[in-house]
């Protein structure tokens, strides 16, 4: 990776990681690492483009079928692709077609720009991550394959242990807070050749845990207000992106607001 390069446009494509949840702006849109990425190569290069395809709750293929042709035909410097982990949270997958999808994504999008990049994600420390910690390592085995097979770029957050500490999540124990957000901003960034301004895998500092009391009242909370309806939504065939569209559908100039 050539060190310091110039990049005029990137196109981001996923689900709710690149959405941008839980970075929540004052106006109630949310913005990310993407956007944030987006702002600091914006910084760099006048008239760079930028566009966000990601819908919060897309599994990986709709993201083949919905988002990869479209980010494919805008021809950007960069395109990232994280998608797949939806698939792997749900109580039944069938990883084959997880894999099928990926290759026919990366397939599809590798050729169209200078550099695809996808991503390992971070998971939360705790018992549901251990619950589908094979079945994400077997994810993370199928992109770390593509991106050797395709010459993408791999950004490993899972292995970052910080990425895993609670206090980077939100309530939602799903979604990064901002802080998350913005290591792995980071974290692309230099895996794009471009200067370290700090090391988004410092650890943060020591924290005293919570009480027995305070850590089952945020049970409950969690439970009543994320977990449940995250059942609901899986028991009726729902999903959080129904009829949502992409925040930034089209390739434009960052500065211009997205298009309604």
């Amino acid at each position: 990776m050539e060190m310091n390069a110039s990049y005029t446009s990137f196109v981001a494509v996923g689900d709710s990681f690149t959405e941008g949840m839980s970075d929540l702006l004052p106006d109630g849109s949310y913005r990310g690492w993407a956007d944030l990425l987006a702002a600091r190569l914006a910084a760099r290069e006048p008239g760079f483009r930028y566009a966000n395809l990601a819908v919060r709750g897309k599994l990986i293929g709709q993201i083949a079928e919905d988002q990869a042709p479209a980010a494919a035909a805008m021809g950007a410097d960069v395109v990232t692709l994280v998608g797949g982990l939806n698939d792997a949270l749900r109580p039944k997958v069938d990883m084959g077609r997880v894999r099928a999808h990926l290759e026919g994504a990366v397939e599809l999008l590798a050729p169209s720009c200078k550099h695809l990049v996808l991503m390992r994600s971070p998971g939360r420390n705790g018992p549901v991550m251990e619950r589908f910690r094979p079945r994400m390592e077997e994810l993370f085995g199928i992109l770390e394959e593509l991106a050797g097979r395709h010459g993408a770029l791999l950004v490993d957050l899972y292995g970052a242990s910080v990425l895993g500490d609670p206090r980077l999540w939100d309530v939602d124990r799903l979604h990064l807070t901002p802080e998350g957000h913005r290591r792995v901003a980071e974290a692309v960034w230099q895996t794009l050749g471009l200067p370290a301004e700090e090391d988004w895998r410092a650890p943060l500092p020591p924290a005293t845990a919570p009480g027995w009391p305070v850590r089952r009242a945020e049970d409950l909370r969690f439970a009543r207000q994320h977990l449940l309806p995250w059942i609901g939504r899986r028991l009726t065939g729902r999903s959080s992106g129904d009829g949502r569209p992409a925040k930034r559908p089209e390739l434009l100039p960052f500065g211009t607001p997205p298009l309604s």
